[in-house]
């Protein structure tokens, strides 16, 4: 009978060829389904504070598209990131980002409001988001605003959004604190050099859906779409 063999180069071998798998395993992962990120900014209080740890799934938007009220994470559609210094530190760090195991910075994480043929305005009468002409009560899940639900746009003088095909308009829920569409949106008093285009986001930029806070683990929560969205009513010519 043949002797088994317990080289020390066997172990290192079988040891060898784990870590290899599990390393194209995370690496699938994080490709094609699940991927870890983190929040560098206030701009998505209170629901997501600084350097909280979410998770975000991308199956969802392969055969369909980002939804009203979806929080979404995706790529600069230019400029709206500026410099930043939020990647990971040190080459563990950046070795474990590289395979999903740490959480990406370099992205944007912002709530859908409308999504391509959708007409957004600010705002009515109680200071509130409409989207072909329903308006949002999003005093649940905002950061209440004393004027109304978009004054980093400046929203005493009103602005209107028709959002292109294959376009999103997103805005962060602290809506005093975002750089998001309603602040790139060209307005009346916009310098002549104002790209129109700039102030949506398109669909391919989209990595996934926000699924998940996970840390810190006291705060842990499933992310849902808010009630609110379900009721807005189809955009006109639809």
């Amino acid at each position: 009978m043949a002797s088994v063999e317990h080289s020390p180069w066997k172990v290192i071998r079988e040891t060898v060829l784990l870590l290899v798998v599990a390393l194209v395993l995370a690496i699938g992962v994080k490709t094609f389904f699940v991927q870890a990120f983190y929040i560098p900014s206030g701009s998505m209080e209170p629901g997501l504070q600084i350097n909280d740890r979410i998770l975000v799934e991308k199956p969802s938007y392969w055969f369909g598209h980002p939804d009203r009220g979806d929080i979404v994470v995706f790529n600069d559609p230019g400029d709206w990131l500026g410099s930043t210094d939020d990647e990971p530190k040190g080459f563990i760090a950046s070795a474990l980002e590289k395979v999903g195991l740490y959480p990406s910075g370099g992205h944007l994480v912002k709530r859908v409001i409308g999504v391509g043929g959708d007409t957004v305005v600010c705002c009515d009468q109680q200071g509130r988001i409409s989207v072909n002409g329903t308006p949002l009560d999003e005093d649940s899940f905002i950061d209440p605003q004393s004027t109304c639900d978009g004054p980093m746009a400046d929203c005493t003088k009103g602005w209107k959004a028709v959002v292109p095909k294959g376009k999103l308009f997103v805005m962060g829920d602290n809506r005093d604190e975002s750089a998001d569409s309603s602040f790139h949106l060209c307005r009346d008093d916009s310098p002549a050099s104002c790209n129109p285009n700039d102030a949506y986001v398109d669909e391919k930029l989209v990595v996934g859906r926000v699924i998940a806070l996970v840390w810190p683990f006291s705060r842990f929560k499933i992310e849902h779409r808010p009630e609110i969205f379900s009721d807005i009513a189809k955009p006109s010519g639809s």
